[in-house]
């Protein structure tokens, strides 16, 4: 009687290097989809959330009649004063204690804040006038000019923003986010570029001065 052999089980050796490499690939073109989903993510949230606080910025004025000063950057989050206005400051972070919001974005960096002194520094009228201007680039074109207060998220990269620890990450190789982050008056704003992704907010003047004669506090 002949004896038959029977087939082996499982798969050999070159089979499962196939399956593993075919796996593999599969994995490698699914990885880039992946991770810019998660980041588009990231941007929608940190969109709502700058919504959130350009919100509560004109909340704030129409309570006390000016804007909040910026809170500082090098403070550590859970120490004194940490996240609350502070007089003395014109450029910092966004007072996330004093207004209520969230104090990173999806990254978890704080918001840049700049404010005019003009509004901030007292009540301010329907004749006062911003200092801060939104450009194109360093040297492009204006977008927006008198502008009352300004923050910036500062993206994927980071490059500029302060960390909950109250230290600044390096500033950026590209001119408009390094602009971002210098504490002068001027900033840029355009579409993202492969070193380019801070997300701008400003608080618009005319809006500003409707909410608050809508609300009743000027003129």
């Amino acid at each position: 009687m002949s004896m038959h052999g029977h087939p082996q089980a499982g798969f050999s050796l070159l089979e499962m290097s196939i399956v593993l490499a075919i796996v593999g690939l599969l994995l490698a073109g699914l990885l880039p989809t992946l991770s810019g989903q998660i980041e588009q993510q990231r941007v929608n949230e940190t969109r709502k959330q700058m919504n959130d606080i350009k919100d509560a910025l004109m909340g704030y004025a129409i309570v006390n009649g000016r804007l909040p000063y910026p809170a500082s950057a090098s403070a550590v989050t859970g120490t004194a004063n940490a996240g609350v206005s502070d007089s003395t400051l014109a450029t910092g972070v966004i007072p996330w204690v004093t207004l209520g919001t969230s104090e990173t974005d999806a990254w978890g960096r704080r918001f840049t804040y700049s404010a005019t002194s003009s509004f901030i520094a007292s009540n301010f009228t329907l004749i006062s006038t911003g200092s801060l201007t939104i450009k194109t680039a360093t040297t492009g074109s204006n977008v927006a000019t008198g502008i009352p207060a300004i923050f910036v998220s500062h993206g994927t990269n980071g490059w500029g923003a302060y960390t909950p620890q109250g230290t600044q990450i390096l500033a950026s190789s590209d001119s408009g986010e390094a602009e971002n982050s210098n504490a002068n008056n001027n900033f840029v704003s355009h579409d993202p570029t492969p070193s380019f992704d801070d997300l701008i907010v400003w608080i618009s003047p005319s809006i500003l001065f409707n909410r608050m004669v809508a609300a009743g506090k000027l003129p």
